[in-house]
């Protein structure tokens, strides 16, 4: 009998000890819970922008290559050993100046026999005339004589023409390329001597999918840009529309033109081209960054003035969704969502959620610009 009871009152002392414990643990997370509910959390630092209303103007846009109003790779049309070059490498020329001489000593040669057969034969000609015209010789005799003529005449043309076609002159104005041709080397016929580009102005050649016909005229305006000159626009204008709609492709070929006084265009030059359409849109835009994209939907931060628990003004993050439009550089389209003169939240949505509250800081913002250059890496 002791023995239970001394084994009751152990049990009774432990249970003690464990509600004790269970006791205290209970209210000290009471109390941690308490203090956790009464703490919050700092306000996030955010950049915000305003959003406003931007007039679009509507575009096509392509790409396309640089090609010269003029161009050429200088060649000759029979064989023969240079002998003069009268250039040299990226030298700037005007139409009809001498290029290269090839050898002619020996055209020249056969040239002064054939203009002495010639005046041979204007000699027997006249003396056949005469006599003719004394009835001493016969009309075939008169008609073999004009025809020997004209033959030899003909064959001093034709070996001063050969003389001429390797005399090589500049066919256009324009800037040479890089010489291909040495002195004294043996060209066969089509041989290559250099380049020739007229520079100023320039084409752009792109194409457009035939639904836009609709919309592309002659004289339409356009805007250029190359890799080579970032943030550099060249405008110009359609100069020719192609009347044949590609069979494999459905594109349009378009021309444009493109003053180039200081010729930094080069033709080959990869381009981007945007076709000009005359009628605006008016949307209101934001900086991409502003988007949070979401597989539910995309959404932005929309800054609000509200009264906290003190009556007190502060400043609370509202989740927006919105409808996208197009997107230029930097900049995108809304369509639906926002409104112009909401403040819109374009850095540190990472740290938001919907009635955050949040402290703005504008001393660094994203860079907005419709036609961003991004270093090459």
């Amino acid at each position: 009998m002791k023995k239970t009871l001394r084994t009751l009152g152990l049990l009774a002392a432990v249970i003690l000890v464990v509600g004790g414990i269970w006791v205290y643990k209970f209210s000290t997370l009471r109390a941690l819970q308490a203090r956790m509910s009464a703490m919050t959390l700092p306000p996030a630092a955010v950049s915000t922008v305003i959003a406003q209303t931007a007039v679009w103007q509507n575009q096509f846009h392509s790409v396309g290559s640089l090609a010269a109003v003029q161009g050429v790779t200088v060649s000759n049309q029979i064989e023969g050993a240079v002998a003069k070059i009268a250039f040299t490498s990226g030298q700037r020329v005007k139409a009809g100046d001498l290029l290269i001489q090839q050898d002619v000593s020996t055209d020249e040669a056969l040239l002064s026999g054939l203009a002495a057969q010639a005046d041979l034969a204007k000699i027997t000609l006249d003396r056949a005339r005469e006599l003719r015209a004394s009835n001493t010789n016969s009309q075939a005799d008169l008609d073999s004589a004009e025809a020997q003529s004209r033959a030899a005449i003909s064959a001093v043309d034709n070996q001063r023409a050969l003389i001429g076609k390797k005399t090589i002159c500049a066919p256009f104005s324009g800037q040479l390329g890089i010489r291909q041709v040495d002195l004294g080397q043996f060209l066969p016929a089509g041989g290559t001597i250099v380049t020739l580009q007229a520079l100023d102005p320039i084409y752009v050649n792109f194409s457009l999918p035939q639904q836009d016909v609709a919309n592309l005229h002659v004289g339409q305006a356009v805007r250029v840009a190359v890799d080579s000159f970032p943030g550099v626009v060249f405008e110009g204008k359609v100069n020719a529309v192609n009347p044949l709609v590609d069979n494999a492709t459905r594109n349009l070929q378009v021309q444009a033109t493109i003053p180039n006084a200081d010729e930094r265009l080069l033709p080959g030059m990869f381009a981007g081209v945007d076709l000009v359409l005359p009628h605006e849109d008016h949307f209101v835009t934001l900086p991409e960054t502003a988007i949070v994209y979401n597989p539910y939907g995309d959404a932005v931060y929309v800054v609000e003035h509200t009264k906290d628990a003190s009556g007190g003004e502060q400043l609370v993050a509202r989740q927006h969704f919105v409808t996208l439009g197009d997107t230029r550089g930097d900049e995108v389209a809304i369509l639906k969502g926002v409104n112009a003169g909401d403040e819109i939240v374009t850095a540190g949505q990472l740290k938001l959620h919907n009635g955050a509250p949040v402290v703005i800081n504008n001393s660094v913002q994203p860079p907005v610009n419709q036609a961003p250059t991004p270093p090459n890496t």
